[in-house]
């Protein structure tokens, strides 16, 4: 998360466009299954990149503080989500 989605976030709530949930309980159980499915890592894949790609991808890993590896498999899982779209 950048300085500019914390600006985003704290307008937002300055706003009042935060609503409070019915139930939180179940919200948050919801959220907890969902992350947990999300996160499960049960396959491994190999591929080959340029080392220039690499590089970038590590450069933005370490901007976002992130392992690059996390990036790539945040990158993959966004795209198959649907969440994520080439031209």
């Amino acid at each position: 998360m950048n300085q500019d989605d914390e600006e985003d976030i704290v307008s937002s709530f300055e706003q009042n466009e935060w609503k409070t949930v019915k139930n939180v309980k179940k919200e948050k159980a919801k959220a907890k299954k969902t992350a947990a499915k999300t996160l499960r890592k049960d396959i491994r894949i190999n591929i080959r990149l340029s080392s220039a790609d690499v590089l970038n991808i590590k450069q933005i890993a370490a901007y976002e503080g992130l392992p690059y590896q996390t990036l790539i498999a945040s990158v993959l899982h966004k795209y198959a989500a649907g969440h994520m779209k080439f031209s």
